[in-house]
């Protein structure tokens, strides 16, 4: 579980320079379908300092807001972790955890997907946001390396097909590898 402290502002969930009363707060998964579910409220009226209450299950914690100049003007407003006592816009909450904590507290018990991933698999990954981009309505199984859409200028295709190029090298290389150590040359 994650909050995302401008995602909130975007959504409502919390305003600078107000006083947000208690609000339904819910995350979900696009497989599992909901994970947990609670309430948050917030009060960002201070000038120097607000806070962030979120209750859900047995946890209720309040966290710190501080706003930061910014340079043409305005506040920017930030989770201060209670571990590390330093600002951050996001804080994480993995299973198991009792509280919400910056990434740094959490290490690599939180992460993009894509830090797991090796170079073969982030070629596959690569390859298919390039398809995923390309191909429209066409068949995706149908083509290694869709056309060039007809909104799509040329430059930007022959980008695409570079880097598609570039992740095809990589597989290759992958492949030779694997030949090679099964052979037993190096």
């Amino acid at each position: 579980m994650k909050l995302d402290l401008n995602r909130l502002a975007r959504i409502g969930f919390v305003r600078r320079e107000a006083n947000i009363g208690f609000r339904g707060i819910k995350w979900t998964h696009s497989y599992w379908g909901d994970i947990a579910s609670g309430l948050i409220s917030a009060d960002m009226t201070g000038q120097f300092e607000g806070w962030l209450r979120i209750q859900v299950g047995d946890l209720d914690q309040r966290i710190t807001l501080v706003p930061e100049e910014r340079h043409f003007g305005g506040r920017q407003w930030y989770f201060i972790c209670p571990v590390k006592n330093r600002r951050a816009s996001v804080l994480w909450k993995p299973s198991g955890a009792t509280r919400f904590c910056s990434r740094q507290t959490w290490g690599r018990r939180v992460a993009y997907r894509s830090q797991f991933h090796d170079p073969a698999n982030r070629a596959h990954a690569g390859k298919s946001r390039i398809k995923a981009r390309l191909i429209a309505d066409l068949d995706p199984d149908e083509w290694d390396l869709p056309p060039k859409p007809k909104w799509m200028r040329w430059a930007t295709y022959q980008r695409h097909e570079e880097r598609f190029d570039h992740y095809e090298g990589v597989l290759d290389y992958g492949c030779a590898t694997l030949v090679a150590k099964l052979l037993g040359k190096k």
